[in-house]
């Protein structure tokens, strides 16, 4: 039986990150994936570009039972720290909206990054590995389809049950539940929206179309692109709130996020009282769509003509439009799964499990699941290196 200072389950970005940190102050380190190679997920990430941060990242930025855990992790490697560390590798990179950060080349230039501690101080990456028992006893002692390995320390960083098609499993999860700690039931985060009915058949018509709403649910809104797809809802702005959805809610839509509705149908009253009111609402919003607003909308439609209470109800469903998603399409096309190990069972310091010396979780399979645009790569950078660092300072 071969033995190390620390075994990682995972050889994604967590995973990889941690095994190079700890590596790199002399511990011996084995990291096991049944991928048939190391960072896949990687490698996919924003159209392979790679959304390695998000220049403006901050705790905000997070879904957590807990909405503090991550300060400490965030705090000790910053997405500061990471694009230092991208800059001195010579990656070239540039910035889209809202902070986010992208390979100008592909993201194969961070999984190399990350990949060069790992070869510069020894460890050992086993690929297509099946793990077939995990206990621990003095040591933890890990049966797999490459044979038997033992370790002081286990990470595990599986990451959730998005995308099975990338070899998402649930296997972090079952393994944090087989020692006896918490879980917070994990659910599909953002994820388009599927609809039933006639708000299914509404949708479809607008298939393709594009624009910026803001989009509430549970007090949370997020202003950015809205696609209307053959199968619902999508687009950064429905990904995001997906995320606070829960089976039930409703969605209230601005369809004018930036302009105040009833000023400017007021002010069209007085300069066009002869237009009709779909004319002036197609300036402002694809047309199909206007249709579709206006199927229900009784009464005369040329502006001169419309009250003033007209102007006021119509200007609050252009503000507030309804819609009901019976769900999600699921870890299908999630980006990310929220819920995860209970961040209450971790150290917030070193990701270590309060009950089980040793044992430490990080990334995705945690209870801390990130906005879209590059907060979950910050999270995996930030919690494999708090868990490095603890395993470098403390074996």
């Amino acid at each position: 039986m071969q033995s190390y200072d620390t075994i990682i389950i995972g050889a994604g970005a967590a995973g990889l990150m941690c095994a190079g940190t700890a590596a790199g102050f002399g511990k011996s380190v084995l990291v096991l994936d049944h991928a048939e190679k190391a960072g896949k997920k990687i490698l996919i990430s924003g159209g392979g570009r790679c959304n390695f941060t998000n220049r403006l990242c901050s705790p905000a930025n997070f879904i957590s039972a807990n909405p503090h855990f991550c300060k400490s992790a965030l705090a000790r490697f910053s997405a500061d720290d990471f694009i230092d560390w991208v800059k001195q590798f010579g990656i070239s990179y540039h910035e889209r909206k809202h902070g986010q950060l992208f390979c100008d080349d592909s993201a194969r230039d961070i999984l190399n990054m990350l990949l060069q501690p790992c070869r510069n101080f020894g460890v050992q990456i086993s690929t297509q590995t099946e793990i077939l028992s995990v206990e621990k006893k003095e040591q933890f002692m890990l049966k797999t389809s490459k044979g038997d390995f033992s370790s002081d320390a286990l990470v595990v960083a599986t990451g959730g049950l998005s995308i099975p098609k990338m070899g998402a499993t649930g296997f972090g999860i079952k393994l944090a539940e087989s020692f006896g700690l918490h879980v917070v039931p994990p659910v599909a985060g953002l994820a388009p929206f599927t609809f039933t009915g006639k708000q299914k058949e509404d949708l479809n018509a607008l298939a393709g179309i594009s624009l910026d709403v803001r989009a509430t649910c549970r007090s949370q809104s997020f202003t950015e692109a809205m696609l209307f797809t053959h199968r619902g809802l999508s687009g950064p702005a429905i990904l995001q709130i997906s995320s606070y959805w829960q089976p039930g809610d409703s969605l209230l839509i601005d369809l004018l996020p930036h302009i105040e509705a009833a000023a400017f149908l007021k002010q069209k009253q007085q300069q066009r009282p002869q237009a009709h009111l779909a004319t002036v609402l197609s300036e402002l919003l694809p047309k199909r769509l206007v249709q579709l607003l206006m199927k229900d909308y009784p009464g005369e439609n040329r502006l001169g003509q419309i009250s003033e209470k007209q102007v006021r109800e119509f200007a609050s469903l252009l503000h507030g439009w309804i819609l009901k998603p019976n769900g999600t399409e699921g870890y299908r096309t999630a980006e990310v799964t929220v819920g995860g190990v209970d961040t209450d069972e971790l150290s917030s310091k070193t990701m270590q499990s309060k009950k089980i010396s040793g044992l430490y979780f990080i990334g995705e399979v945690v209870d801390v699941t990130g906005h879209l645009g590059g907060h979950n790569f910050q999270w995996a950078w930030s919690s494999g290196y708090a868990a490095g660092m603890a395993i470098a300072d403390c074996l």
